[in-house]
């Protein structure tokens, strides 16, 4: 079984979210707490598996939780969290940046009465963090061990010809992709485009954490506007991304690909026909296969190609996928990740 501790100070939403949890029979709640402070004394008692976590508390809200519990105590904690209050999705991405694995759209009454998807996403993820034991092995590879230095046979004359950088992430990205963006200059002499599989409502909350910790410029992508270097581009929310051979950014409602919309495919299809070897692929944690066949044609068309390794990847699907395929010239963790892309336009 899987336990589980429910913190939310509504007791309206605490009752709904346990009773969505334990109608699995995987799942089990084993304690529920109003505020931070009883979510911290109860974890160091009876230490669950995961966390399903509210932002917005008294006494002790998610984010001060989220970093004394990281701090002490490290297992996976879920953000469950309302998109819509300002105050809250700040809060949300600050709980991420101390060590939340994933965040998810509170679920209303109106979800499990009309068997909506965000019940089910909820278990789905509850129970996909307990497996992967993530937050351990996190801090282990990039807070308290050093990092390896980067590969640094790179061909100069690849080097130079890089025109853009294309990422994909899912389950754990924002956490990766927050570690490796802080670490590249302002004046990074090309754009980056990337798509991240996050729930609908998050995304804005999520670009302006990134431009908030970033000497890069994050934004949302705009149909039809130019990438210029400097900035990273993030697919909006039910639209695939692409990318033209002058840099022009579409941002369009074509079909859903492995499921999703936007796509890692889409994008990384865009970039391997526009750029060819002029482009770097890179393949971050998540679930699925997204982007891994995408991410061997960038391979076959020339481009650096580069996939999150196991030991920092809080969930190697994505990636793993991809280094079966061989469609990764290197596999880095994150810092390694963020040394080579300023490697590779140096």
């Amino acid at each position: 079984m899987i336990k589980v501790l429910v913190v939310e100070d509504s007791a309206v939403a605490r009752e709904l979210i346990t009773h969505i949890l334990s109608s699995d029979p995987e799942i089990t709640v084993v304690g529920t707490a109003a505020d931070g402070a009883e979510a911290v004394e109860f974890v160091s008692r009876y230490k669950p598996d995961v966390i399903t976590m509210d932002i917005i508390m008294p006494r002790m809200d998610g984010f001060e939780a989220t970093r004394r519990i990281m701090e002490t105590d490290p297992l996976p904690i879920v953000i469950v969290s309302a998109s819509l209050v300002k105050e809250e999705v700040e809060k949300t991405w600050r709980a991420v940046e101390a060590g939340a694995v994933a965040v998810l759209e509170k679920p209303a009454y109106s979800d499990l009465v009309n068997k909506s998807g965000d019940a089910a996403k909820l278990v789905q993820t509850v129970k996909l963090m307990s497996q992967v034991k993530v937050v351990r092995r996190w801090k282990r590879t990039t807070v308290t061990q050093p990092a390896g230095p980067a590969p640094a046979k790179i061909a100069p004359r690849r080097a130079r010809q890089v025109k853009v950088v294309v990422m994909g992430a899912s389950t754990g990205g924002p956490q990766t992709l927050h570690h490796i963006l802080s670490r590249l200059p302002a004046d990074y002499p090309v754009p980056i485009l990337l798509v991240q599989h996050i729930t609908p409502g998050f995304s804005a909350g999520f670009v302006d954490w990134l431009d908030r910790s970033c000497a890069l410029r994050v934004c949302i992508a705009n149909h039809g506007e130019r990438a210029v270097p400097g900035t990273v581009y993030v697919a909006p929310d039910g639209l695939q991304m692409k990318i033209d051979k002058v840099g022009g950014i579409a941002a369009v409602k074509d079909d859903p690909e492995n499921g999703l919309r936007p796509a890692v495919s889409y994008l990384f299809r865009s970039a391997a026909g526009a750029f060819g070897d002029k482009a770097v692929g890179v393949l971050l944690t998540g679930m699925g296969r997204d982007g891994a066949a995408e991410l061997k044609l960038l391979r076959d068309r020339g481009a650096v190609t580069i996939a999150q390794d196991k030991e920092s990847s809080i969930v190697y699907g994505m990636p793993g996928e991809a280094v079966k395929l061989e469609a990764a010239e290197y596999s880095l963790s994150p810092d390694q990740i963020a040394d080579m892309l300023v490697k590779l336009v140096r």
